[in-house]
């Protein structure tokens, strides 16, 4: 007739699921055309079967360095963002530069006249060819002098150097700079 019932609660306890999101790491020698990896790893407890995500990767890189292989994602439908602790972590693109040599052949102008007591001149250069067609003129720089004068008869050389060339572009490490002469000639009379 006395009895007393005492109620130890008990739970049901369901636990997030840790997910780790990584898009890859990728590396490549520079080759001009962007550097991309759409790739996305799931780590961690990954998602419950029949949940996920779908991914965008924006991620790109063309010139020399790195930078981060962005991207968003986006739960699929049914999947619940409160059943889920996500690390999202972006990998890195590196390109490197390409060290293979590359020959710009650097033609100087040339000119004839015959000696009339004036002062001839001769003013400028041609670049004549590019041994890779991804190095263009914009990826050096001139700080020479391309004129050369003389007024009496005989024969005036350009003389450029190879250092008067400087590569600019970090996406080549291995640019030669190779000089073809120009002369004024001025003849006799």
């Amino acid at each position: 007739s006395n009895v007393e019932f005492v109620i130890v609660d008990g739970t049901l306890e369901i636990s997030k699921r840790t997910v780790t999101l990584t898009s890859a790491d990728d590396e490549k020698v520079y080759d001009g055309t962007a550097l991309t990896n759409d790739e996305v790893t799931v780590g961690g407890d990954g998602f419950a079967t029949g949940e996920g995500a779908t991914y965008d990767v924006t991620g790109t890189r063309t010139e020399k360095g790195s930078s981060a292989n962005a991207f968003t994602y986006t739960l699929n439908e049914g999947t619940k963002a409160d059943n889920y602790t996500i690390t999202k972590t972006e990998g890195t693109l590196t390109v490197t530069e390409l060290t293979d040599k590359v020959t710009v052949t650097i033609t100087e102008h040339s000119g004839s006249y015959k000696y009339d007591g004036g002062e001839k001149s001769v003013t400028g250069y041609d670049v004549t060819s590019i041994s890779n067609s991804l190095y263009t003129e914009a990826d050096f720089t001139f700080s020479g002098n391309d004129s050369v004068s003389g007024t009496d008869a005989g024969s005036y050389d350009m003389k450029l150097s190879a250092d008067d060339f400087t590569n600019t572009s970090s996406n080549f490490s291995n640019v030669e700079f190779v000089i073809v002469d120009g002369t004024l000639e001025i003849s006799k009379r």
